[in-house]
C-alpha cells in the first residue's frame, strides 16, 4: 500500500467488522448503504453485488422491522463483504440482527431507550463477537443535550458521543467505532476533531445528507478531506442522493487523491485547450468508462499536446501526448516507447492499459 509520507494517521484501537480490520494501521475502508427495502431480498442482494463489483469494503443495510432482520438469514450467505445492520429505534431488531449473522450493529444508544435495553444489545454483540458503531447524528440528538446547547452544535455532538462512550464502557464493552455526523461541514469537522482528541476508538467519517451526486461529492470531499489530511478517520461513507455505487466511487477517489488507498485506474489528463491534437475530454470519458472494471492500481496520463505531456508521462505507467498530423507519442513506465498514427485512440489506449495491468499483476 502506497501511503503518503505527508499524512500521519492517528493510530486508533483496532476492531474487526467481519474480515475487515478497522483502525490502527489498517487501510481506511470505504463503505456505503443500500437504499432498497431490506426484506426485498432479491433487490437488496442485487444492489450489494453491484457495490461489491466497485470494490466496496463494507455495506450497511437498514433494519426497521422484523421482516428485514429475518431477511439477513438469506442475504448474508450470498454476499462477500461484511454487513452492518442499521438499527433505528427498536432494540429487538438489534438482537435479531446479531442472531441472524450481522457483522456489526449500528445504533444510536440515545434512541434505543432504557439502559436495560442497551445492555441487552451489548450482550447480543458480545455473544456473537461483533462490534457496534455508535452513530451520533445532528438530526437525532438526545433531548437533554439539545436543551443544553439549543442547537446541534459541534459541542453538542461531542457531548452526545462522550455520553454514549461512557454508557458502553460502563457495560464493559469497548469493541466499537463511533461517528459524529452533521450535514454542516464545519460542525462535522470540529466535532470529529474534538472526539479524536478525546478518545482512541476508531472513527467512522461522514457528512450526513450531503446532497446530490455533484454537490454532495464536493461537500464530502472538502469535509472528509480536511479530517483525513490531518490523520483523522478509519473508515468513510460518502452520503449521496444517488446509487450506492456512486458513493463507493467517490469514496475511493477521495482516498486515492490523498494517497491513502491505491485503487483502480488513475487518469492524469489536461483540461484541453487550443493546443490539443485530439479530443481530450471525449477520449478521457470513454477510456475511463471502458476501464471501470479494473480495480488494480495503475496510472495513466492523457495529455493533448507536447507542452506538459512528456513531463506528466514520466510519472505514469502508460502515457500519451498529442502531436501534429494525428501522430502521438506513447510512453510506457515513464519512457518514450513508440509513436502511433491514425489509430482509434480510445480502443488503442484501453488495450495497452489492460495489457499493462496484466503484466503488473500476473
Amino acid at each position: 500500500m502506497n501511503y503518503s509520507h505527508n499524512i500521519k494517521r492517528k493510530l486508533t484501537k483496532k476492531i474487526k467488522v467481519g474480515n475487515v480490520e478497522i483502525g490502527g494501521d489498517s487501510p481506511i475502508s470505504v463503505q456505503t448503504m443500500t437504499n432498497t427495502l431490506t426484506h426485498d431480498i432479491e433487490s437488496t442482494l442485487q444492489q450489494i453485488h453491484d457495490i461489491e463489483k466497485e470494490g466496496c469494503d463494507i455495506v450497511r443495510v437498514s433494519i426497521p422491522d422484523e421482516a428485514s432482520s429475518k431477511a439477513l438469514k438469506s442475504i448474508i450467505p450470498n454476499m462477500n463483504i461484511p454487513l452492518i445492520a442499521d438499527i433505528h429505534f427498536h432494540y429487538k431488531r438489534a438482537l435479531e440482527a446479531a442472531e441472524n449473522g450481522a457483522h456489526c450493529l449500528r445504533i444510536n444508544p440515545g434512541n434505543i431507550g432504557s439502559n436495560e435495553k442497551i445492555k441487552e444489545v451489548i450482550e447480543a454483540a458480545k455473544q456473537n463477537n461483533i462490534p457496534i458503531r455508535i452513530g451520533v447524528n445532528a438530526g437525532s440528538l438526545e433531548k437533554q443535550i439539545l436543551d443544553k446547547f439549543k442547537s446541534p452544535t459541534a459541542e453538542a455532538l461531542f457531548e452526545s458521543a462522550k455520553l454514549n462512550i461512557r454508557l458502553l464502557e460502563d457495560l464493559n464493552f469497548d469493541n466499537f467505532k463511533i461517528s459524529v455526523k452533521a450535514s454542516n461541514i464545519f460542525t462535522s469537522v470540529e466535532s470529529y476533531k474534538m472526539l479524536s482528541d478525546y478518545c482512541n476508538y476508531p472513527l467512522h467519517l461522514g457528512i450526513t445528507e450531503a446532497g446530490s451526486y455533484f454537490s454532495g461529492s464536493i461537500k464530502s470531499s472538502i469535509g472528509l478531506g480536511m479530517l483525513l489530511y490531518n490523520g483523522i478517520g478509519d473508515t468513510v461513507r460518502v452520503s449521496l442522493s444517488d446509487h450506492p455505487t456512486q458513493e463507493v466511487k467517490v469514496g475511493f477517489e477521495m482516498l486515492k487523491s490523498l494517497n491513502l488507498r491505491d485503487y483502480g485506474v488513475t487518469i492524469i489528463s489536461c483540461p484541453s485547450c487550443a493546443r490539443q491534437q485530439f479530443d481530450v475530454i471525449k477520449t478521457v470519458k470513454s477510456v475511463e468508462s471502458k476501464l471501470s472494471h479494473i480495480k488494480k492500481p495503475i496510472t495513466v496520463s492523457i495529455i493533448g499536446c507536447v507542452v506538459n505531456g512528456p513531463g506528466e508521462a514520466t510519472m505514469t505507467n502508460i502515457g500519451i501526448t498529442g502531436g501534429g498530423n494525428n501522430t502521438h507519442m506513447v510512453y510506457v513506465d515513464g519512457k518514450k516507447s513508440h509513436r502511433i498514427q491514425n489509430e482509434n485512440l480510445v480502443d488503442y489506449l484501453v488495450e495497452k492499459i489492460e495489457e499493462k495491468v496484466e503484466l503488473l499483476y500476473q
